[in-house]
């Protein structure tokens, strides 16, 4: 999971006070080294790119997160002209900087948002030593790989830092800097053309991923470019080195989330939770009668998980495309609610969360195949059951180790459970009314909480129009 806990070794920031035009002002707290992620609402190559979700999380609190676990970044900043990324930004823990139209467009670089940045910072009393700057569309930035490239420029050892990755690849390019790239006679670029020599015998050079540059302040106001006086690289692995500006590259970031995202063990601060009911609740597999009667296989330890639950008042919703009476059955015998038949989850969700004032970022929906990308893309958390659709598992926050009607919504009701002990100091087993479940279901014995796993971690992680 991609958590938002506060950063370590810092004091947090306070919430800043606004002016009468709506712009933030900050504390007072002595910044020494400051992350700021440029994030403008325009994007051509991938619409509402900074907003896209990779592994369940969009790309701009992805980029937050990774900040605020760094241990030596004291506070992080959005630059942004979107009101929805700003308020995504601040959810995730970030500090806004409202962006001037003038610095916002395709051309605007991003170092006249880096600038303008520092200059509010500076109009509120910062004057912080150390810049990382961050971009949202690499979505794999480890913390470890922040703090490697800091500590560079903390110690003196640079002046400016940029994460890159090893290649020992052949660079090629054309002869004629007029012909159509790659349509002429070429030439090589790293390398003399008759000589080839093996992998282990060459020197690498590094490719710029474009997830982060570090710098001294002074030196960039006095240069206005990111690299400037002696430059270090920070490599970083080539798992996580994957920047996002086609379609084609967001879906394989969403392939690549749940090899390189750290596994998540609980779901902080959910409200409600929504679920599937067949392959979720079931195994995804129905018993058919020779009078065509239909009966389904479910979970009893699942009953005992949503009666911990309802006990914790939590809400909870079954929300099926299926019209099947066993739906309404199971349902009431679980004693939650359920809308069947529903062929446009999202506008059904929509109208059921606003008629109880539930933020969606605060609801986690559990899924298993693509009927279900709608309304997961909709919620804070979505998660995916362990033998969900390719696709469903690509756009989850959260994989669960169990499969549908085998243990799966105990599992995710436990995770919410614990979740919501670190999310408030009360317990949720003291939070209020008790509800119990049918017979069977309050009956069954507790099983202890599953452990995460799902996914392995993969341990640490020029110039182009402003992001």
């Amino acid at each position: 999971m991609i958590s938002v806990e506060e950063p370590r070794g810092t004091t947090p920031l306070k919430s800043p006070a606004r002016s009468a035009n709506g712009q933030e002002h900050f504390d007072s707290e002595q910044l020494r080294v400051v992350a700021i992620i440029p994030a403008r609402g325009g994007s051509k190559g991938v619409p509402g790119k900074n907003l896209r979700r990779v592994g369940g999380v969009p790309l701009v609190a992805r980029a937050v997160a990774a900040c605020r676990r760094s241990q030596f970044i004291d506070a992080t900043f959005v630059s942004t002209d979107d009101p929805e990324i700003a308020e995504i930004g601040r959810s995730a823990g970030a500090r806004v900087i409202e962006r001037p139209p003038t610095i916002a467009g395709d051309l605007a670089s991003s170092e006249s948002a880096l600038l303008h940045a520092l200059e509010e910072l500076a109009a509120n009393g910062h004057t912080p030593d150390v810049l990382v700057f961050v971009q949202c569309t690499s979505p794999f930035i480890q913390p470890d790989d922040l703090d490697n490239g800091v500590s560079l420029v903390l110690d003196d050892d640079c002046d400016s830092a940029f994460s890159g990755v090893a290649t020992y690849d052949f660079i090629w390019r054309d002869r004629a800097d007029d012909a159509l790239p790659g349509g002429g006679a070429m030439i090589g670029q790293n390398h003399d053309a008759a000589v080839r020599p093996r992998r282990q015998d060459r020197r690498p050079d590094f490719r710029e991923t474009g997830a982060f540059y570090i710098m001294k302040v002074a030196g960039f106001r006095a240069h206005q470019h990111r690299f400037f006086g002696r430059t270090r690289v920070v490599e970083v692995p080539e798992l996580t080195a994957m920047e996002i500006d086609t379609p084609q590259e967001l879906i394989m970031a969403e392939s690549l989330a749940s090899l390189v995202d750290p596994p998540s063990t609980e779901l902080v601060g959910v409200r409600a939770l929504i679920t599937d009911f067949d392959g979720v609740h079931t195994a995804d597999t129905a018993y058919v009668d020779q009078d065509g009667h239909e009966t389904v296989r479910v979970s009893r330890s699942d009953g005992y998980g949503i009666a911990e639950l309802r006990r914790a008042q939590v809400p909870i919703l079954i929300l099926s495309k299926e019209r099947n009476p066993v739906v309404a059955a199971r349902a009431a015998k679980l004693g939650v609610e359920h809308l069947q038949g529903i062929d446009d989850k999202i506008s059904a969700l929509s109208a059921w969360l606003a008629e109880r004032g539930i933020d969606s970022r605060d609801v986690a929906y559990l899924g298993n195949d693509v009927n279900d990308l709608g309304p997961m893309s909709l919620v804070g958390w979505p998660a995916a059951v362990a033998d969900a659709h390719p696709q469903v598992r690509s756009a989850a926050r959260v994989i669960l180790n169990r499969s549908g009607g085998n243990g799966a919504v105990r599992e995710i009701c436990d995770r919410i459970l614990s979740g919501r002990r670190l999310d408030d100091p009360v317990s949720a087993a003291d939070a209020g009314a008790s509800s119990a479940a049918g017979p069977d279901e309050s009956s069954a014995r507790s099983e202890p909480a599953v452990p995460a796993g799902a996914a392995a971690s993969a341990g640490p992680n020029g110039s182009r129009p402003a992001s």
